[in-house]
Parts: C-alpha cells; structure tokens; sequence
C-alpha cells in the first residue's frame, strides 16, 4: 500500500513538476495579482457603489447601477453600435487580410514593399491615424470631399463626421484601414506552411483553383481563423480611442461605444460607480468572447 501511494506521489510530481514551476513563476503571479486581480475586484466592488471618483465616501447602492444601465438609452445606443463595429470590423478586414494573403502568396512582384505597405497602418499611434483621418473627411478642404468634386459628384459630399447618417460609418473606414495588415500576416504564415504536395495532388486529380481553395487552403488555415476572430473580438469590445479622437462620440451620441460612455461617466460625469458598471459589463463580455479560443488552444495543445 505504501509502495503504491508514493509511487502515485511520484507519477504525480513527474507530471505536475511539484512545487518547483510555483517557485518559478511566484513572481509573475504577484505582479498579476497586484496589478490585474486587486484593481479588478476593486473595480467590482466600486460598480456597486454610488461613489463619484473624487469624494472619500460613498455608499453601497447594489445592483442598482446595473439596473440604471438596463433604462439607460445611452447604453443601448452604444451597445448596439459596439455589436455594428464588431461584426463590420471584423468581417472587412479578415476578408480583405485573407485577399491579400493569397495575392501576395503567389507571383507578385515587389511582395515585401507590398506587405510593409499593407502592415503599416497597424503600427502607427491611433491618434495620428484619428488626425490623418479627420483631415481627410473635412468637409471644407479633406481629401475625399475634393476628390468627389474633382470627378463630378458634388452631390455626394458630406460632413462625414458631423452627421448622424455617416459619422459611424466613417470612423470603420479607417478601423478597417489599420486593421486589415494583421490578418494578413497571420494567413500569409499559414499558407506558406501548407505543404506545396497538397496542391500539386489536387491539380493531378483535375481539382479547379476554386477546388483547391475550398478544400485545401481554408481547412489549413483554421488555426489562423481562431487566432485572428478570438483577437479581433476583444480588440471590437474594447474600441475607444479612435472614436473618442475623431468623433468624441458624437454626433450627439451617434458614434458613442461602451468605452467612451464609460469613460465619460467616471471622469467627466464623475459618475464613477456607475462607469465602473459599464467598465465590468464590458470586461465580461471581452472575457467570455477569449474563452472559446483559450480553450481551443488549450485543447489543441493537450491532442
């Protein structure tokens, strides 16, 4: 009996390492506690309270800034426009990174200019690309008004910022724009690992490039639809930036996400209780978008 229970004692420690991997990554896991776990549970506790960010007191009010955002049309309002950003701004640029993966893939000329060129947006701070844009839909003397002028279509020119109708709709352009050279990275990596022998049995068996695409190039690349939906998803619920650099959320509350209305409540409205609701509800459903795919690397691992 004691031969076995330290046999399993051994198998066990073979498996899980012992306590040596803990000593190893105890200091990892306190910075992550101080500076994830506390703040967030922090930021728990103060969504149930009706403290206003700059007073030493405040009062424990529940779930009642929960409720307050269930009645609250602002957040209606940002929360479907966060949903329409999501799906727009994930759909576009994975489409068009996929495109261009495939193009670049094969004989183009001048591939590495292309691919910098196509990347770069992504690199850049996002207020110089708020700036860039902001003077490109001027609505005096931008760029895309002038060219709509230049090829006689005045009718079309717009204050694309300032109205409710287009304001949305302008800042995806360039959300689309910085985020389309990340996809295509991570599909141009996985179709230069797709073996070359694949193809070549295919074009034997009298398979079309259609054919081929369908049922050799996007069963290959599933690991990078994972990668590149997981991230994009939490990148979409966390969007706050580049619409507070153009639009400040407006018109109105035409442009107006869940980041900016939080951040404008806990630091303009000095509602800091209830901004910190908004902040938990969008840290949970960031959360639970990142599960599917932690789970599918995790399995993926483990097989």
């Amino acid at each position: 009996m004691a031969t076995a229970t330290a046999s399993l004692a051994v198998r066990k420690k073979k498996k899980y390492g012992g306590l040596t991997p803990w000593v190893f990554a105890l200091p990892g896991l306190a910075v992550y506690i101080a500076f994830l776990v506390y703040p967030s549970l922090s930021s728990l506790f103060f969504s149930l309270t009706d403290w206003d960010g700059l007073s030493a007191g405040y009062h424990v009010v529940g779930l009642e800034n929960y409720r307050a955002m269930a009645e609250d049309p602002v957040v209606t309002r940002a929360a479907l426009n966060n949903l329409i950003w999501t799906v727009v701004t994930i759909t576009v640029p994975m489409v068009l990174g996929l495109t261009l993966a495939v193009l670049l893939n094969g004989k183009a000329r001048g591939k590495p200019l292309l691919r910098m060129l196509f990347y770069t947006p992504g690199v850049l701070p996002l207020v110089s690309i708020a700036s860039i844009w902001g003077w490109l839909y001027n609505p005096d003397y931008g760029a895309v008004n002038a060219a709509l002028r230049a090829i006689g279509l005045d009718g079309l020119t717009q204050p694309w910022l300032g109205q409710n109708s287009t304001a949305l709709a302008a800042v995806m352009v360039p959300a689309i724009w910085l985020r389309t050279g990340f996809p295509m990275l991570l599909y141009l990596a996985a179709l230069q690992a797709i073996p070359r022998e694949q193809y070549e049995a295919a074009t034997a068996d009298g398979a079309t490039r259609s054919q081929r695409f369908w049922h050799i190039t996007m069963p290959n690349l599933r690991p990078a639809h994972y990668i590149v939906l997981a991230l994009s998803l939490i990148d979409s619920f966390k969007v706050f930036d580049l619409i507070y650099a153009t639009t400040y959320g407006g018109p109105g509350t035409a442009t107006q996400v869940m980041g900016t209305w939080m951040y404008f409540n806990v630091f303009q409205y000095y509602h800091a209780g209830y901004g910190t609701a908004i902040a938990v509800v969008i840290t949970l459903v960031a959360v639970a978008a990142g599960i599917p795919y932690v789970l599918s690397q995790t399995k993926e691992r483990d097989s």
